[in-house]
């Protein structure tokens, strides 16, 4: 069964991509750097394949995570983190990676092969290197498994969540002046580079000692003297609450323009929440002890197959978006996390032991089940939106080609040179 409805097909040919970046970094200074970047990819390369080989930076950014801090993902914990230089190695892939996400629009108006299919595909791999980053910045913040990686997870899917939400109701991509594709993405590499050069233990470090503020009588009665990583966790609640409010400001206006409800889209919103109450019980289930998922190596898993449902879930958001179809309010692959979070607090709904998860190795098949579910169903997806478009369109997924009139594979015209420097 596919995702695409007849009507949503026929709505692929109307898409048109419509994008504002508002931000100053970017225009000025990043631009002509992805303007100079994407001239040296031979027009033969397929935009998605830009796309895909900045995922890989990623995935062998949290590859390094596994290979060089294995306590990490033990019972231990790993206090000490990877070898410092493990941190320049993540610095320099999640630039890699915000590069080749900003020129593959670039190389597929160069190649004529801009469509839906790209923006589905640039938004997938942005979904999954949402929770990566979570995962490795969490690390080198030294924030480990705690609740604060948990409420990074949150903010960092909030935020692509409203972007989403915002671009579903508005028609197009807004970029405020501080995004996390941007702003965002440097500031995160900036954080690896340090941590590579004083230590992820660096962080703890008190801000107001940090800053010299704490011989400050009147602001060390009201700002509690916190590590320099609790806050920027609080910097980062504050950019969440500012995307809350621009995005929605974005979405009354065009709403406005258009004569539709301004209101209607807050319930848009509400499965977000939804998804966040459920890990959150999974993870705080009383089973065994409380937080038992939290600080063992299960943790990691978790977050992992969180991240893949969100992408799911955003997913189907796009697709809608870029085929005109109804907003997804269910999304079915909640119900196994839902059956997570339920199962683990029998003890505290029912006063009883969970029917599954009622030792640590089940609760540990329940997890990477979960876990394996989340990703053969996020591939399944991707597969059948790819094969679905690819085959109404005419065009391949990976390679710069379209079909004539007679069905015939022919390379894609280049097009469009004048416009190579514009954002996507």
């Amino acid at each position: 069964m596919g995702y695409i409805s007849p009507d949503g097909l026929a709505n692929l040919k109307k898409y048109a991509y419509k994008g504002v970046d508002k931000s100053l970094l970017s225009r000025y200074v990043l631009n002509p750097f992805w303007t100079w970047l994407v001239t040296l990819w031979p027009t033969w390369v397929a935009p998605n394949v830009i796309t895909l080989s900045g995922l890989c930076m990623v995935l062998l950014n949290f590859a390094m995570l596994i290979y060089y801090d294995p306590e990490y993902l033990s019972e231990k914990g790993g206090a000490d983190g990877p070898p410092h230089w493990v941190y320049f190695t993540w610095a320099a892939g999640l630039f890699i990676y915000q590069s080749f996400d900003a020129i593959d629009g670039k190389q597929a108006r160069r190649t004529g092969m801009a469509g839906p299919l790209g923006e589905m595909f640039d938004h997938g791999c942005d979904a999954l290197n949402t929770t990566l980053e979570v995962i490795l910045t969490g690390r080198a913040l030294n924030l480990s498994r705690s609740w604060w990686t948990v409420a990074s997870q949150s903010a960092a899917l909030a935020n692509f969540y409203l972007t989403t939400w915002e671009e579903y109701h508005t028609g197009q991509l807004y970029l405020a002046v501080f995004s996390g594709p941007v702003e965002g993405i440097l500031l995160i590499v900036g954080l690896y580079v340090v941590s590579g050069i004083l230590g992820p233990t660096f962080w703890d470090t008190p801000a107001l000692t940090f800053t010299g503020l704490e011989k400050i009588p009147f602001i060390t009665k009201y700002v509690p003297n916190k590590g320099l990583n609790e806050f920027i966790m609080a910097f980062g609640a504050v950019v969440l609450a500012f995307n809350i409010i621009t995005s929605y400001i974005n979405v009354y206006k065009a709403k406005i323009a258009s004569g539709d409800k301004a209101f209607q889209p807050l319930w848009h919103l509400l499965p977000f929440p939804l998804t966040v109450a459920i890990q959150v019980a999974w993870l705080s289930s009383p089973s065994f002890s409380r937080s038992f998922i939290l600080n063992s190596p299960l943790f990691v898993p978790l977050l992992c197959s969180w991240g893949l449902q969100f992408a799911h879930q955003v997913g189907r958001m796009i697709l809608a978006h870029v085929t005109k179809q109804p907003f997804p309010w269910w999304d079915w692959m909640w119900m196994w996390s839902l059956i997570g979070a339920v199962d683990a607090n029998m003890p505290r709904l029912l006063n009883r032991a969970p029917f599954i998860q009622h030792s640590p190795e089940n609760v540990k098949i329940f997890i990477f089940a979960t876990l394996a579910i989340s990703l053969v169903s996020y591939v399944r997806f991707c597969a059948l939106v790819i094969n679905d478009i690819t085959n109404y369109l005419g065009i391949a997924c990976f390679t710069v080609r379209k079909k004539d009139e007679s069905g015939a594979w022919k390379k894609a015209q280049i097009v469009d040179k004048a416009n190579v420097g514009k954002r996507q």
